[in-house]
């Protein structure tokens, strides 16, 4: 079975899902469970990556899972828990022995540790911390004394840093000699004698130099320090931004506490991006597959809630003229298209402003010049629908005159939707609310109003 599972992952790059998990070897696991045979357990899951092995335990459901953790019991390590679903982990500890527990933490890097612990209950908490060796706890309880999603909790306490006045030979026989070094590390870290980073010097440097040249001359051109308060989204915006691949974090007399390194940031990056896709369509943040059927309707309810206001908005302008609409019935079936057209219209400027807002693109020195773009870009696309839509509604109906409202009222819709779009996002983070959160009610609120305002009044104005 195992060499079926390596002979699996040896064409996987030939196909689209390379990377998901092969579904005969989910059964094959499965049915390993079943029967309770762990030697042929743990030969099915030994050539699966720690990610994987946490896809698995989040993709079976909870019996299965629950039965697989028994089997699998003191195989399971501290990396395999750190790649786990925020809200499994919990769950899956729980489920430990602490002698397992304990075991399968001790190897993790001190901020894996901290991502680890810092969801879980105080108990928790404190069996993981007390099962790691004494300064790796102290370091431990330090970073999660800092704010949350602050550097301080993202930064790893192992740091390679060495006096500004070393030379490279000093370094790499420093970092020979050395029985405590990181796992994996990008630089060594330049200090002065008060322990504020100077420099940055990269593995590489050090060593394709010679013995005698002095680190301070092989420094990296760009350096960043972080400020261990500073938050983390504004972290992971510093390295995308500047290409960084660490980053020493200072405290507040500016002397080093640890380094955040490229691998944390980009998680960051795409737990925010993730975040942000989630709340343009109205679903929380951290809502997850894994979540029970209470939860997920507990984070919907309320965004559906102002849907559902927002809706009777529009159909009270509807209502408005409910005798226009009995006169003239072909305006009941025209008017949603008018409002859909507006309402797409407004949702692509909307994630355009969002993601821009998301990657500090739009600003207040380009807003304006970006709006002038929104509105000409709706101004043309409106102008061509309206082309098609005036001749549909003459084809259609036969009506020159409601051919001419349609196509005027999706002009004024597709500019007002290119507007709020843009507009509607920069004033609710203006306001301190998540532009990506609010603003799909707000803007669909405005592109249906407007659209069907525009509409019908223009065809009480005109044919009636």
């Amino acid at each position: 079975m195992a060499e079926e599972l390596e002979a699996d992952t040896t064409d996987a790059p030939e196909r689209d899902d390379a990377y998901a998990l092969d579904r005969k070897a989910v059964a094959a696991i499965l049915y390993a469970v079943d029967i309770e045979d762990r030697e042929q357990l743990i030969e099915l899951m030994e050539p699966l990556h720690a990610a994987d092995i946490a896809d698995l335990l989040e993709q079976v459901n909870a019996f299965d899972r629950g039965r697989l953790i028994r089997l699998y019991d003191k195989e399971i390590d501290g990396e395999i828990l750190s790649e786990l679903d925020e809200t499994l982990r919990e769950e899956v500890i729980a489920a430990l022995t602490p002698q397992v527990l304990a075991e399968a933490v001790r190897e993790l890097d001190t901020d894996d540790v901290v991502d680890l612990v810092e969801d879980l209950e105080t108990a928790q908490q404190d069996a993981i911390i007390d099962a790691l060796e004494a300064g790796d706890a102290a370091a431990v309880r330090q970073s999660l004394a800092y704010p949350e999603f602050s550097a301080g909790r993202l930064m790893q306490r192992e740091v390679v840093m060495a006096p500004e006045y070393w030379s490279v030979g000093d370094a790499i026989d420093y970092m020979r000699s050395s029985e405590h070094l990181p796992e994996q590390f990008y630089h060594v870290i330049l200090v002065d004698p008060k322990l504020r980073p100077v420099g940055n010097v990269t593995l590489g440097k050090i060593m394709s130099s010679r013995r005698d040249v002095l680190l301070k001359r092989i420094v990296e051109e760009t350096f960043h320090t972080i400020p261990v308060t500073r938050d983390e989204g504004e972290v992971a915006y510093a390295f995308n931004q500047y290409h960084l691949i660490s980053a020493p974090v200072v405290d507040d007399n500016d002397r080093l506490v640890g380094v955040i390194t490229i691998d944390d940031a980009m998680a960051v990056l795409d737990e925010e991006n993730e975040e942000d896709i989630l709340r343009l369509a109205g679903v929380d943040g951290e809502s997850r597959l894994s979540d029970k059927v209470i939860e997920t309707t507990k984070r919907r309810f309320p965004w559906l809630a102002v849907n559902l206001l927002t809706a009777v908005l529009a159909s009270l302008v509807i209502s408005q003229f409910e005798e226009a609409i009995t006169q003239v019935v072909a305006l009941a079936v025209l008017m949603p298209i008018v409002a859909s057209m507006g309402g797409n219209a407004g949702t692509q400027s909307l994630t355009v402003a969002v993601r821009a807002l998301a990657t500090k693109d739009l600003t207040g020195s380009n807003i304006w010049r970006v709006i002038r773009r929104e509105v000409a870009v709706g101004l043309i696309n409106g102008l061509a629908f309206a082309v098609i839509m005036g001749i549909v509604g003459i084809v259609w109906f036969g009506s020159l005159q409601l051919g001419g409202v349609i196509a005027v009222a999706m002009v004024v819709n597709l500019v007002v939707a290119g507007l709020a779009g843009i507009a509607i996002p920069v004033i609710l983070e203006k306001a301190g609310v998540d532009p990506a959160l609010a603003s799909g009610a707000f803007v669909t609120t405005v592109t249906d109003v407007v659209g069907f305002f525009a509409f019908l009044g223009l065809a009480v104005v005109v044919l009636l």
